[in-house]
């Protein structure tokens, strides 16, 4: 009894989180439709549960404005969390922002040569310490560490998105390994999570990510050793937020060769 308790505790706690992000969204009147809001609300949710160590919010418009709106639900989240911080998933999410303003202060990379948090780049010319420069401190960037590099950002984003499998290409060759792949049949790995709801609010199905792999390499579907690794983490990961997630599955799809690639 006590433990449905707690776990009915720890759901509400969850509840009011979203709510906290959907307030703040209508203050800074950052208007999104209703696919990209849930969106927001189940990748949020996987970054303060763990699940996944970063996102990419690619579905509320362009940069500048997208930065700033960003920016602007960060500040405001933070200041109405602030403000129930005896909440314990308050707590939780600013000692992990002191986290990383300690790893990653505004001036710049904190100088610790021997940490394990810091980037190296071989022959790299700009210093350690000038690898940030934003006009903000809510914003670290990173495209410095890539100027001298052949390395693509799609291949960097899908490692940092923790994708199992990611294209690698050098820049010289981005318009042959788009023309590749869009007439190759591909495979669609999606992995889908069910999140736990309040008694009065209905749960569905929803993406937690996904990513393509070329079928002559992913014959065996789900079946494949990296897959079933990949899948057995995230299984992993589940176990320790199941007050969060109701269930946790992967769905592999075929997709026929076509102009545009995913």
């Amino acid at each position: 009894m006590e433990k449905e308790k707690e776990f009915s505790s720890q759901v509400a706690e969850l509840e009011e989180a979203i709510n906290v992000l959907d307030s703040s969204l209508s203050l800074i009147k950052w208007r999104l439709k209703y696919s990209s809001r849930r969106r927001l609300e189940i990748d949020i949710l996987a970054l303060c549960t763990g699940m996944r160590p970063v996102i990419m919010v690619d579905y509320g418009g362009k940069m500048p404005e997208l930065q700033e709106r960003l920016c602007n639900l960060l500040k405001l989240c933070r200041k109405m969390i602030k403000q129930a911080e005896k909440h314990q998933l308050g707590v939780q999410l600013i000692s992990i922002q002191k986290l990383f303003s300690l790893n990653f202060p505004a001036g710049g990379m904190k100088d610790d040569t021997s940490s394990s948090h810091s980037i190296d780049m071989v022959d790299s010319k700009p210093a350690r310490n000038e690898l940030i420069s934003s006009h903000s401190s809510e914003i670290i960037d990173f495209s410095t560490c890539m100027q001298d590099t052949q390395v693509t950002l799609p291949t960097l984003n899908g490692w940092l998105l923790g994708y199992p499998v990611v294209y690698l290409f050098s820049k010289e060759h981005v318009a042959d390994a788009v023309y590749n792949l869009s007439m190759k049949y591909l495979h669609i790995y999606t992995i889908s999570v069910c999140r736990n709801g309040t008694p009065n609010k209905q749960s569905e199905l929803e993406e937690l990510l996904s990513f393509s792999v070329p079928y002559g390499l992913s014959i065996r579907g789900s079946k494949e050793e990296w897959a079933e690794a990949s899948l057995a983490h995230l299984q992993e990961k589940w176990e320790r937020c199941k007050n969060a997630w109701r269930s946790l599955q992967l769905e592999v799809s075929e997709l026929n060769p076509q102009a545009i690639v995913l």
